[in-house]
């Protein structure tokens, strides 16, 4: 099994994540700020070059009641693109609370708000591929952007 991908795609940064050869755990893999698809496309090149990535995890940011808000939607026309830009898998996956359940985190263990917005998006997207590991829905029906 090759590894998986995750992206936190915020406004302003993209936060990436990427799993151990076996798909148990997640650890950071960078951040990069966010000018256009261009830029996010050349990131993720890069990190599948570095780790022979072979599905990629984007967030899904769906509003509380689980409706999609135009920041969801916006995650979803990326996602198609890196699929058919990549000719690789490509799944949502809901990122409601990771951000926030990443600063809570980083507040409780001490780190100085300059040094968490080094690294907010990383954890956010570490945190969205620990979820997505834990359920496997490539094992059962799930939110493939290739509708499997």
């Amino acid at each position: 099994m090759g590894r998986i991908l995750a992206l936190d795609l915020g406004e302003r940064r993209t936060g990436a994540a990427v799993s151990d050869e076996l798909g148990y755990t997640a650890q950071p893999a960078g951040m990069w700020e966010r000018v256009g698809y261009k830029d996010d496309l050349a990131g993720v090149k890069k990190l599948m070059a570095e780790y022979q990535i072979e599905r990629i995890v984007v967030g899904h940011p769906l509003n509380m009641d689980g409706t999609r808000g135009e920041r969801a939607m916006a995650c979803e026309r990326i996602a198609e693109k890196l699929k058919k830009d990549l000719g690789i898998e490509v799944s949502l996956w809901d990122e409601r609370m990771t951000t926030m359940g990443a600063e809570r985190m980083m507040i409780d263990a001490g780190v100085r708000r300059d040094k968490r917005k080094k690294v907010i998006d990383q954890m956010a997207a570490q945190l969205i591929l620990s979820g997505w590991l834990t359920a496997r829905p490539d094992k059962k029906p799930g939110k493939d952007v290739s509708g499997e």
